[in-house]
């Protein structure tokens, strides 16, 4: 894998997962219960997540992110990526670490798909869920999130070839989030590498089979608590809306929030992370 410079030193581990490695951030106290799983979306890793982790462990809770293989600072795995490939390596990941649930499963924007594709294969570990403006197998079929999908398919295209030079400065996203410093350097860093940028651009480019796996899971269990966070000023009665909140509704608790002020990235960043934080609060007292 080509890197464009040094990788910077951010917290976590490395951990083998069977001839290859995987990078996690953990934080929390060792023995709080349940534990909290945060899976970026497109592009994103675990320092994605980093302000929520804070926020997470004043509260005390336990929390794990990590890099999905080849993106930041994991190792490669096997192609494609598809949501079955990203699944298997994260039960893999937690079986090594000895993590068998109860787990909160928090996904922002794709890895809605993820984690409903996990919770569909791992029922008996799965104590709720928090979609962070994220896609579900539901939204994922409607016209016109198919036809931004195929928007963003050509998109991840061009930046997955953008090596250097004035185009990789404009798309580089930065700290769209609003990161901690440490954590917006990894961001940058992550972004101009080559390895992940590729990694990136071919989980989109398996957007169709992801989707597939997921619904094939299944409806989620309505005795799991769901929340479902929206960002912007769209309102809930537009169609791709009403369908990302559905999970809540059909849940036997749960809640929708949308979050006027902020946008698909800043949602899990400094401004509005406590609204991540509250609605996992929120299953975590409804599950126990």
């Amino acid at each position: 894998m080509i890197r464009a410079q040094t990788a910077p030193s951010p917290r976590g581990q490395m951990v083998d997962i069977g001839g290859r490695r995987l990078h996690i951030v953990r934080a929390g106290p060792v023995e709080a219960a349940p534990l909290v799983l945060l899976e970026a979306g497109s592009f994103g890793f675990s320092a994605d997540w980093g302000t929520v982790q804070e926020k997470l462990a004043a509260l005390g809770m336990r929390s794990l992110a990590y890099d999905r293989a080849g993106m930041a600072l994991s190792d490669p795995g096997p192609a494609p990526r598809d949501g079955l490939a990203i699944v298997a390596d994260l039960e893999k990941l937690l079986e090594t670490l000895g993590e068998y649930g109860p787990l909160i499963l928090v996904g922002h924007s794709m890895a809605g798909l993820h984690v409903h594709l996990f919770a569909g294969r791992n029922p008996d570990k799965v104590a709720g869920l928090v979609l962070v403006d994220a896609v579900t197998p539901t939204v994922a079929v409607d016209v016109a999130v198919r036809q931004g999908a195929i928007q963003y398919q050509r998109l991840a295209r061009v930046v997955a070839w953008t090596v250097t030079g004035h185009l990789l400065r404009v798309l580089n996203p930065g700290d769209m989030i609003g990161l901690s410093p440490d954590a917006a350097i990894h961001k940058r860093w992550a972004f101009a590498d080559a390895g992940h940028r590729q990694v990136s651009a071919d989980e989109i480019l398996q957007w169709d089979a992801t989707v597939a796996q997921a619904a094939e899971a299944g409806p989620l269990d309505p005795k799991w608590p769901v929340v479902v966070i929206t960002a912007g000023p769209a309102p809930m009665y537009l169609k791709p809306r009403a369908i990302q909140a559905d999970p809540a509704w059909k849940a036997r608790t749960g809640y929708v929030e949308n979050v006027r002020k902020a946008n698909h990235a800043s949602l899990i960043g400094r401004r509005h992370a406590d609204v991540v934080v509250k609605a996992i609060d929120f299953v975590a007292k409804a599950a126990a």
